[in-house]
């Protein structure tokens, strides 16, 4: 049975996200790691949501595999492809959200494309096309000093229209709380003056759901995991999915491992909490950059720390650290030197019995999953809003692949509190 929804992820911890969601509207869903190939399996799936490490890769690389990923995607009959990226819109004027939605776009022959990033469950709005991040507005949140993609405006047509070749316009509130035709009308006049995005609005699951409906026909659309809530229905009505049916997930036995590579607020949050209760230790990147074995002497610590203890290893660090690290070396190679030291101590514990892995920050754990060659992963329970626990199916581990915003202070705890 072919496929209905096929979803294009520019991160690994956001195709996580995503595929949570679906499955909570009762999809099956299967997330594959990387441009499909020949021998990519989904079994009996509605959707299947390909995970890429794009987004802050070169644009050129982006363009491609996400091409390429919607060209297998189609293949297998998907109707709709969402293009998913971060509720917090990450991304630099230069890209890469704007020119592979361009890309697809056009791949498409799309009229109109949609904007909504919003996330509510995780305090992501937009308002009059502004987008906030709990009661701020983007640009005066923590994301204004992210290390990679700093954001420093919170309004997503100049947002897009910096980065995008297509005129962007707006779907406000009020139309979206008016119902799905209000929203389908103003569609249609947003086409008629040569709009190739519309932004919309969304403060709720409720109008995001209604978003979804209205968008129903339209064969692309981009945004964050939320506005994936209003699709499943879609299908649904037209007799295209098939009755739901539980996953059997059951956990990998091992030792529990925690790898953070994220320097937001929030993971600097649950550092501290976890760090108060459990062994943990910071890669040292003047030392990775000096030549020394950083991996073998963290990995060899890791081991000798009490088997029944989680351990917990690092490169988070606050802006000022992380702003004098990119000045001694580069913002691409101080990045590149930790995701490589934190990708190989995954490799290197995994193979010692640390089989329970939960991995903070999107790029850490695009790096991390291609260290480990994981091609699949299924969908678990949810341990916060927008992180569920995975299953490789390649090799006997459990992961958590959790952007760096996500969750509360005590959520490295809760995570392992969650697996049996």
């Amino acid at each position: 049975m072919p496929i209905v929804l096929g979803a294009i992820a520019d991160d690994f911890t956001g195709a996580t996200d995503l595929a949570n969601t679906l499955v909570g509207e009762g999809m099956r869903v299967v997330q594959i790691i990387g441009v499909p190939g020949p021998e990519a399996s989904y079994g009996d799936a509605d959707a299947v949501v390909v995970a890429l490490k794009s987004r802050t890769a070169p644009v050129e690389d982006a363009i491609a595999e996400s091409l390429a990923a919607l060209k297998w995607l189609r293949s297998e009959g998907a109707e709709q492809i969402l293009f998913k990226y971060c509720s917090t819109f990450d991304s630099t004027p230069k890209g890469n959200i704007g020119p592979v939605a361009d890309a697809l776009r056009q791949a498409m022959s799309c009229e109109l494309t949609l904007i909504c990033p919003a996330f509510p469950k995780n305090g992501r709005t937009i308002y009059n096309g502004v987008l906030f991040v709990g009661e701020l507005p983007l640009a005066e949140s923590s994301m204004k000093d992210h290390p990679l993609t700093p954001m420093r405006d919170s309004n997503l047509m100049r947002l897009m229209e910096a980065q995008s070749s297509g005129k962007v316009g707006l779907i406000p509130a009020p139309i979206v709380q008016q119902g799905v035709e209000a929203i389908r009308v103003s569609m249609e006049a947003l086409i008629a003056g040569g709009h190739s995005y519309a932004v919309i609005d969304a403060l709720d699951d409720a109008e995001l759901r209604t978003i979804g409906q209205a968008a129903a026909d339209h064969k692309l659309i981009t945004g964050g995991s939320g506005i994936a809530l209003g699709l499943p229905d879609n299908f649904r009505v037209r007799g295209q999915m098939t009755l739901r049916q539980d996953i059997n997930f059951s956990a990998t036995n091992g030792r529990a491992l925690i790898l953070a590579g994220s320097c937001s607020a929030a993971t600097r949050a649950q550092l501290a909490q976890a760090k108060a209760m459990w062994p943990h230790a910071k890669v040292d990147i003047d030392r990775v950059a000096a030549g020394e074995d950083m991996v073998t002497e963290l990995a060899e610590w890791a081991k000798a720390q009490p088997s029944g203890s989680p351990v917990i290893i690092y490169g988070s660090a606050d802006p000022e650290e992380v702003a004098g690290i990119q000045k001694r070396y580069g913002v691409a190679a101080s990045g590149q030197m930790m995701e490589d030291t934190l990708s190989a101590l995954a490799l290197r514990l995994a193979e010692a019995g640390f089989h329970r892995l939960v991995v903070a920050g999107g790029e850490t754990s695009g790096a991390v999953v291609s260290a480990l060659n994981i091609k699949t992963l299924e969908i678990g329970p949810e341990i916060a809003p927008g992180v569920p626990w995975t299953q490789a199916l390649d090799r006997p581990l459990t992961l958590a692949l959790k952007s760096g915003n996500f969750g509360q202070p005590s959520f490295f705890e809760d995570a392992l509190k969650v697996l049996p």
